[in-house]
């Protein structure tokens, strides 16, 4: 997904390059394997349970669906390998993961998490295509393996409904985050971290600073996107607590999802790539717009 590299390239502490427009194909076409082999591995069971989906319905056959996913597969990586070792190190992993979440890991406990760690690696996807190196990357790349954790683990009764627990961890969840991503301390760039624990407790800096210009906008762009990241999800996950049928859990799970655009520009804005963080969010509307017209669970 764009938004996972632009997200990880802003964590890395680097602008985009050409690289990085590597890394988003190679990402968008691990994400789109992942579908059709998605709609393969669930064929049958769709067959009952959603007989409107492509394969159930004959539109396509399996075994397109199936060499799509494998054709997909070796063009996201080959993209990843042009960005460079690093990327293909990541991507590899990251194409491993979406195959054993569809095959195998989907309906086991290991599902959810399974899930989150490939959004997560798709975002180390980003940093490590543009500059080489993750470690900074890393705790934006967990912040966004938690949202799509809890995400996941609600989807998983969308088809028959069931406990109010998922949802309402997933809106504890969201609090969490949104806690984390505003944090006035973990939004200061190095130096100033650096200078602020030099200065000894109890006593205020002999030449205070005020805040920089770029630092203020960063933060409160980071605050306005966290706060529409939350007010994406918390209603329907609410709603879904309250009354966790089909219906109103597959709302929640739709919102869970749309709202990890949001939660991508607020991990952008937060590693002061404002422009950045703009663009990502100005891809709401178009996923919303989209998901009209295609499911996105």
């Amino acid at each position: 997904m764009p938004g996972d590299a632009l997200a990880g390239t802003a964590a890395a502490g680097a602008p985009p390059n050409a690289r990085t427009l590597l890394a988003i194909g190679s990402s968008l076409c691990l994400y789109e394997a992942g579908m059709a082999l998605n709609d393969w591995a669930d064929r049958e069971v769709d067959a009952v349970e959603r007989p409107h989906r492509p394969l159930p319905s004959g539109r396509i056959r399996p075994a397109a669906a199936l060499t799509a996913a494998c054709a997909l597969t070796g063009a996201g990586l080959a993209l990843a390998a042009r960005a460079g070792r690093p990327a293909l190190a990541v991507a590899a992993p990251l194409a491993a993961t979406v195959w054993a979440y569809d095959l195998t890991l989907k309906h086991t406990p290991a599902g959810p998490v399974a899930m989150g760690a490939a959004r997560g690696l798709d975002l180390l996807l980003g940093a490590a295509a543009t500059t080489g190196r993750t470690c900074r990357a890393l705790p934006s790349a967990a912040l966004l393996g938690t949202h799509t954790l809890a995400v996941t683990t609600v989807s998983r009764q969308e088809a028959r409904g069931g406990s109010p627990l998922a949802p309402l961890a997933a809106l504890a969840t969201t609090a969490l985050l949104t806690r984390l991503v505003t944090h006035r301390l973990a939004s200061l760039p190095e130096d100033r971290r650096e200078a602020a624990a030099h200065v000894a407790p109890g006593r205020r800096s002999a030449h205070p600073r005020r805040p920089e210009p770029g630092r203020q906008r960063a933060a409160h762009l980071t605050t306005a996107l966290a706060t529409a990241y939350a007010a994406t999800t918390a209603r329907p996950y609410f709603h879904a607590a309250l009354n966790p049928s089909p219906p109103l859990t597959q709302r929640a799970v739709g919102a869970g999802i749309r709202a990890t655009i949001p939660l991508q520009a607020t991990l952008t804005a937060r590693s002061r790539g404002t422009a950045t963080a703009l663009l990502i969010a100005a891809l709401a509307p178009l996923g919303a717009r989209f998901g009209k017209k295609v499911s996105v669970t």
